[in-house]
This record gives C-alpha cells, structure tokens and sequence, in this order.
C-alpha cells in the first residue's frame, strides 16, 4: 500500500486540511492514520516523570527501591535519564534534618535510589532534573500542548502568529513521593511530608494523605518558584485493585489550591504541568522559545482502618 509523499508540514491546522483533501479524494484509511499520527505524538510528549516505591508502606529499618516512571495515565515505564540529568536528591525524614542523597545516588552513570528507612512516621523523597531540550514540528508541537492542556502557550502562539513554527522547549522534572514507615499511630508532629522543597515546580499536601482514610479530602497547594499559582491544571490518577483510573482534573483557586477526595485505598499520583516563555538571553545549546516544569506527588492509602 502506497499514500501521499511530499506532504508540507507547515501549519498546526495541517491535521484538519489534509484530513479534508484526503477524505474528499476518497483516501479515509490515510486520513484516519494522519489523525491517529498526530494525535499519538503530542500524547507521547504528554507523560508524567513520577517516584514509585515498591511497597508505600514498610516496617522500620526496611532498604526501598525508589523506582523513577515516565510515561501516560500513571500507566510507567523505567526513565531513561542518566544519574547526570539529576539536579537534586533530598530525602526528608521525620524528626530529621535534610539529608542529601545527591553525590552517593549520582557516583555512577547509572542513578541509584535504594534508601533506607529508619524513623517511623511519614518520610519524603524529592527529586529535580536538569533541563533537557526538544524541537517539535508545528502540528505535532500543537498536538502535545492539547494533550498536556497547556493553554496559555496555545494561546501565545495564535496571538503571535507562531502556529506554524516548530515548538522550541526546554522541559524539567520535579517528582516527589511520600513513604510511611510503621504503624499509623500516634501523633504526626514532624510534618516532613509538608516540606516546601523549594522546585520550581511543586506540590505539596495540606494533610498528610497516607494517614487519611477513604472518603477524606485531600488540599494540595501548586507552587511555582515558592508562590502559590492560581489556575493550574492539576491531574489526579489513582491505581488500586484495578487499573490506573484519572479521578479528576481541577484547577488551582487564588490561593494555588485544589481539592479532591480520597476516592479508597491504593496508589496515588498527582501531577501538573507549567510552560512559560523562556527568559530571554538564556544561555542554553539551542534556541529556546518555552519553558515547561513537569511536577508529580505520589502517595499510598493504606485499607488498614485509620486509628
């Protein structure tokens, strides 16, 4: 089977021409595979960067594996990153200072995130990137910020008549995740899990979710650069006896808050996405036209009955 050659890529309504021509000349099957085609490459663009422990929950003095997961629908696979492209490595315990995780998880070429817990209570791994850069064509640049829901950058684009230019970005990841060691007893004064990490992107969890039961609500506040952000798009994916299900998306109030319940027990993944321009004059390998911060909280919920 043959199809069209030649075809000029230089719009981001080039989905919807070509789709028309094709269909009017009788060509369906090449239409729909266009349309699937550009629609897979913004949604391959649109993944989330997450931490994921084997288990959530563990006894005092267990050794963790924190596994690093990129991909759709809290639906991952192994990131690829080299330790280089790690930017930070924090690990905050209850009851303790800070402990930078960097130089021993980075000392290879290949990242090593096994950790070992000792203090009870709820502790919290934070991880930041450097930026990594990509070029997208027009259409399939449009795609992915459809996808990803960002908006403001589709705007800004029409505005300035860049719809048809290759979209030039630099993105980074910022994930964080929340493990309990012990029982779920007792008083929760150390508030490690509440920590403002200081990503340029982050979440951070009003009360603490892995000791609340299901049915609960749960407040998480959007901070960009420390400042609460008011309308941020934020997912919510939860993974329990089934297969990850999209609980909902919302967007952040004036104070950079967003509520959603605790729909059961399971796995948690909550993530949001920013894109600015870039600042102009940065110094980077290529030219540069935005700047997106990807940004992840996970969490378990545990069906034990909460105290």
């Amino acid at each position: 089977m043959t199809g069209p050659t030649n075809w000029p890529w230089n719009g981001s309504s080039v989905q919807a021409y070509y789709c028309r021509k094709l269909v009017r000349a009788g060509m369906k099957r090449w239409a729909a595979l266009l349309g699937l085609l550009l629609a897979g490459a913004g949604a391959a663009w649109a993944q989330e960067f997450w931490l994921e422990p084997a288990r959530f929950f563990v006894g005092p003095g267990a050794a963790v594996y924190l596994r690093r997961l990129t991909g759709p629908e809290f639906r991952g696979q192994r990131w690829l990153g080299k330790s280089s492209r790690v930017a930070g490595l924090v690990h905050y315990a209850p009851g303790a200072p800070p402990a930078n995780l960097l130089p021993q998880a980075t000392a290879a070429d290949t990242l090593a995130t096994t950790l070992t817990l000792r203090q009870p209570g709820t502790h919290l791994v934070a991880l930041a990137t450097t930026n990594a850069f990509v070029t997208l064509p027009a259409p399939e640049f449009t795609a992915y910020l459809r996808a990803a829901g960002l908006e403001y950058a589709l705007a800004q684009r029409q505005q300035h008549g860049e719809t048809e230019k290759p979209g030039r970005e630099a993105y980074r990841r910022c994930a964080k995740t929340l493990l309990h060691v012990g029982p779920l007893l007792g008083p929760d004064t150390a508030r490690a899990w509440a920590r403002v990490v200081g990503h340029p992107l982050e979440l951070v969890p009003e009360q603490n979710p892995v000791r609340l039961p299901a049915g609960s609500s749960l407040t998480v506040r959007v901070l960009a650069e420390g400042r609460p952000v008011a309308g941020q798009l934020v997912r919510v994916w939860r993974r329990g006896t089934t297969a990850p299900a999209l609980l909902g998306t919302f967007r952040s109030n004036q104070n950079g808050r967003v509520l959603f319940r605790i729909s059961g027990s399971g796995e948690y993944l909550v993530g949001s996405v920013r894109m600015v321009a870039a600042p102009a004059g940065q110094e980077v390998p290529q030219p540069l036209d935005w700047q997106s911060t990807w940004a992840t909280l996970t969490f378990g919920v545990s069906a034990q009955k909460q105290p």
